[in-house]
């Protein structure tokens, strides 16, 4: 299904998981609609199983985020600004805004309760002098008759409320007051809670007043007058006046547990048995929220905005309320409903001219923040996509050149630091496209070493190569993968045998070629004269030539003579190759029937003849080294073999060798052949090779090792 739909399959034990909850969940959901109580099973069922899918997709959630959204640079950029940048501005906007909002709703609750206080202090000083003045009447007529209040109404009617009720009471009993309608009907007795002065909101029988109460003792007579202004809509319209909209809930409260007496038997209490502490909670004292809504005393209009951001602030609070029969606090909710507007003029209401200039600093300030902080987003939007661009670039560059295309270049306008990232990226695209050319190169020579190498291989003597009366092993390990050391074995008949040993100057290619020339001239000497010497024995059978036939004897021995050889090895090299190209050469030729050896040694290292008795004879015999100068001449020294006498020829690779305790020599590699003589050669050239890597140790080979023995049977 998977791969009809071209997507990956689940991976791993969360993401299969959460797979088959979904599959789980679609049938589950279809099985909801059975019905009666299986459907009602499945649906509980699903809703489980759909909690459990909200589980594991979370870590799948955050997974995606990572691996897919914010793969590339420039969203986990633009994710750091605003972790780093925009949260905290959020945060502290977002808490600017809040303390604002309560700044502005506790400040029209101030307002508002303001209002309410002035207006009971004003109660509270009319209905102190009325107290006195009732005191003194009935003090007059001792006890008699009613009490005219008609000049301190006049003064209590200046107040801005409406509904003024005044109730009097001596020693108890309700006073007659004149002019008639100003009793309260709804006071008929002094409650027993009530002594001396008190001013306040009361609830009384369900309605709510601004109540002041006082009380003077004269002649041992107690006269208690109350003043009363109901809370009713003229007079919240006047609270509300310039602040907004004032709605009062008469009928809400705290409650955690009923008061005796009280006047709102629905108040319920609701306590945490854990804890072992009475909990809180808002009653309403109504059947529900629309009764308590229709039970509200509202107020005053919201006016309109000046501006869109002069939004209306909602705040509810508390009013300090006494229940009359009980005497018992009682809260009562305020709703305020005003606008920072209007706040503001309530405000700076003493002084308008410094709010103005408050006001357009703060706008002023409001906006300057606002400018750098557009400037700042800009700044960071900008240096978001020279980030960006550079690390595309630099994705796009690595891309190319994973394909092939080395010759890709970015283009770099930028001076900073990223543009100096993609100047070096440039710089090693070239170095890398110079570098694989050079490689190339490389493995050009590389294959052409390799084929010099097999070439000169098969200069070298290959298979057994052996006289009746001689033993004969050689072996060239190269420095490198060519070598400019050179040995031969030249076999004349079946008794006679040439051996060469030579140590072409250099390293490398070079001395491979003088090497192959030195090997090419030595072939040809002997060919040479092993036909010539044919064609004088063939001369000797004819009487008529038997005399030019022995001069051609006579130069067909000559190129059995190593010295000879030596000098015309020295001419042609010295005119074919460049002045400083020369070789060293050791030649011997060996004639079985008489076991002599014939030699002559053109500048190299002299060999060894180790005797059968331990004595050791150097063959230096010679001259210089071949091909450095023109006409020079050669000795040649003779010896004769014993039975078990061991020439040992070498070149300077086995010999100069070092390390911390100085070279190789030759009395370490007399020791080994002596040592080991008793092995076949090809054993003894082992020992000592195997005996010189353990000299020179980890370090490079640091020369050509060619390695002659020949033993007398």
């Amino acid at each position: 299904m998977f791969r009809r739909l071209h997507r990956d399959p689940p991976q791993g034990f969360v993401h299969r998981t959460a797979f088959w909850l979904f599959v789980a969940y679609l049938v589950l959901a279809g099985l909801t609609w059975l019905p009666d109580a299986t459907g009602a099973i499945f649906s509980k069922v699903a809703r489980l199983n759909l909690f459990l899918l909200v589980i594991f997709c979370v870590p799948l959630l955050w997974r995606f985020i990572f691996t897919r959204l914010l793969w590339k640079v420039r969203n986990r950029l633009i994710v750091t600004y605003l972790l780093m940048g925009l949260t905290p501005l959020v945060l502290f906007v977002t808490l600017a805004g809040i303390l604002l909002y309560v700044f502005s709703g506790q400040f029209a609750i101030f307002a508002a309760t303001s209002v309410v206080s002035a207006e009971l202090e004003h109660i509270a000083s009319t209905n102190g002098g009325i107290v006195m003045h009732v005191a003194h009447e009935l003090a007059h007529r001792h006890g008699a008759g009613g009490v005219n209040l008609a000049e301190s109404t006049d003064e209590a009617a200046s107040h801005e409320y409406t509904g003024l009720n005044i109730s009097a009471f001596h020693d108890g009993v309700p006073v007659e007051l004149a002019p008639p309608g100003i009793a309260s009907l709804s006071l008929t007795a002094v409650p027993p809670w009530l002594h001396g002065s008190f001013r306040g909101i009361v609830i009384d029988h369900g309605q709510l007043w601004l109540r002041a109460s006082d009380e003077v003792t004269l002649d041992g007579h107690r006269t208690v007058a109350i003043s009363s202004v109901p809370i009713q809509k003229q007079n919240v319209e006047a609270i509300a006046e310039g602040l907004g909209r004032v709605t009062i809930y008469p009928g809400v409260g705290f409650g955690d547990q009923q008061q005796p007496g009280a006047q709102n038997p629905k108040v319920e209490t609701w306590r945490a048995r854990a804890a072992g502490k009475p909990v809180t909670r808002v009653q309403i004292d109504k059947e529900d929220v629309e009764d308590a809504r229709k039970s509200a005393i509202s107020g005053g209009q919201l006016a309109a905005g000046l501006h869109f951001y002069d939004i209306p602030v909602t705040f509810l609070a508390p009013l300090a309320t006494v229940d009359w029969a009980t005497g018992q606090p009682h809260e009562t909710y305020a709703d305020v409903t005003s606008r920072p507007s209007l706040l503001y003029q309530r405000l700076f209401i003493t002084s308008l001219r410094v709010g103005d200039l408050v006001r357009d600093a703060l706008i002023g300030i409001a906006v300057a923040f606002g400018v750098l902080e557009l400037l700042a987003f800009l700044a960071a939007v900008r240096l978001n996509q020279t980030i960006t661009r550079s690390v595309h670039d630099l994705y796009e560059a690595t891309l190319a050149i994973d394909g092939g295309n080395l010759e890709h270049r970015i283009q770099v306008k930028r001076r900073d630091q990223l543009g100096a990232l993609s100047r070096s990226f440039n710089t090693m695209a070239a170095s890398l496209e110079r570098l694989l050319e050079e490689q190339r190169e490389k493995e050009r020579l590389q294959n052409e070493l390799e084929i010099a190498q097999e070439v000169q291989a098969n200069l070298f003597p290959h298979g057994h190569i052996a006289l009746p009366m001689l033993e004969l092993h050689g072996v060239c390990l190269p420095a490198r993968t060519v070598s400019g050391d050179y040995y031969d074995f030249l076999l004349f008949g079946e008794t006679g045998l040439g051996i060469a040993l030579g140590d072409i100057s250099g390293k490398g290619i070079s001395a491979a070629l003088l090497m192959a020339t030195l090997h090419s001239a030595v072939r040809a000497y002997r060919f040479a004269g092993e036909e010539l010497i044919t064609e004088g024995a063939a001369a000797l059978s004819s009487p008529r030539t038997q005399y030019a036939g022995a001069k051609e004897i006579e130069c067909g021995e000559l190129f059995e003579e190593p010295a000879k050889i030596l000098a015309l090895l020295n001419r042609h090299l010295y005119r074919s190759t460049q002045p400083e190209k020369y070789a060293t050469l050791f030649l011997a030729h060996y004639d079985g029937p008489s076991q002599r050896l014939v030699y002559s040694n053109g500048g190299h290292l002299p060999p060894l003849l180790l005797r059968a008795n331990d004595t050791v004879t150097r063959l230096g015999r010679g001259g210089t080294v071949v091909g450095l100068l023109d006409e020079q001449g050669w000795e040649q020294g003779t010896e004769h073999l014993g039975a078990g006498d061991i020439l040992i020829a070498y070149s300077d690779g086995v010999t100069e060798p070092e390390n911390d305790f100085g070279e190789f020599g030759e009395e370490r590699l007399l020791e080994v052949v002596r040592r080991y003589r008793h092995l076949s050669l090809e054993g003894i050239a082992e020992q000592v090779i195997q005996t010189l890597r353990s000299w020179i140790g980890a370090q490079e080979q640091p020369d050509d090792v060619t390695l002659v023995l020949a033993r007398q049977r």
